[in-house]
């Protein structure tokens, strides 16, 4: 009898969980990430912490008038580490796994 011994490239897994993540973070608004929006109000200008979503940045998930006074939006360094960390590190931790199991058989 023999074994079938197919298994799954870790490359594939990383790049198939990193367009998903991307693909869910890119399409919905998620604010998850930590960020800076920039209000101006006549003279006066604001900057206030929020979370963001990374679909913001593509103009997705925006709805018309939602921009009214906002001179700019920009991730915090926290929140790229998050983003890092979210849509490279699952990714990453997934394939290592993967690895370690057909390297295991």
């Amino acid at each position: 009898m023999s074994k079938n011994n197919k298994s799954i490239s870790p490359l594939f897994i990383f790049l198939i969980g990193f367009a998903i993540l991307g693909g869910v973070f890119f399409i919905f608004p998620i604010n998850l990430f930590d960020g800076i929006i920039v209000l101006e109000n006549g003279l006066q200008t604001i900057e206030k912490e929020v979370p963001l979503s990374l679909s913001y940045f593509v103009g997705m998930g925006l709805n018309e008038g939602d921009l009214d006074g906002i001179k700019d939006f920009y991730l915090l360094p926290k929140g790229i580490a998050m983003v890092g960390v979210i849509w490279l590190g699952i990714p990453a931790l997934l394939a290592y796994r993967f690895y370690l199991k057909a390297k295991g058989k």
